[in-house]
């Protein structure tokens, strides 16, 4: 959202310790570009050692705190969300099912190995950490 378009909004998802699959809305596929610019701030989140924490509330209460969350996604009564905490506040806030990293710097360096359409208006990114 911050390096392609603040009204993307998360589709999917599937993550691992050693690679993640994240869909989108958006409604072309990204250039050489952005694919560049997406890793780079990731791994630059990455180098600053950021704090993620946890804590459980509704879905209600996470979404009026500003989480990130799956359109349409059913959650249950409680939730974990994340937060990245950076000097200004909170750099990323969102709803999870975890695990999680408790520090930044425990995840090493990203890298997007494919993009593609997989729906009318739907991307996909397949990235590894390495």
């Amino acid at each position: 959202r911050k390096i392609i378009d603040p009204k993307i909004a998360q589709k999917g998802s599937n993550i691992t310790a050693e690679r993640l699959r994240f869909d989108f809305n958006f409604d072309r596929k990204l250039t050489d570009e952005e694919i560049k610019r997406v890793e780079d701030e990731v791994n630059r989140v990455v180098k600053l050692s950021l704090d993620v924490f946890r804590e459980e509330m509704s879905p209600d209460e996470a979404k009026k705190q500003g989480a990130q969350a799956e359109f349409g996604a059913r959650y249950p009564p409680k939730v974990s969300v994340y937060t990245v905490v950076d000097k200004k506040g909170f750099y990323s806030k969102e709803i999870c099912m975890g695990p999680h990293v408790r520090n930044t710097s425990e995840i090493g360096v990203f890298r997007i190995i494919k993009e593609e359409s997989i729906a009318a208006g739907i991307r996909r990114i397949k990235a590894v950490v390495e």
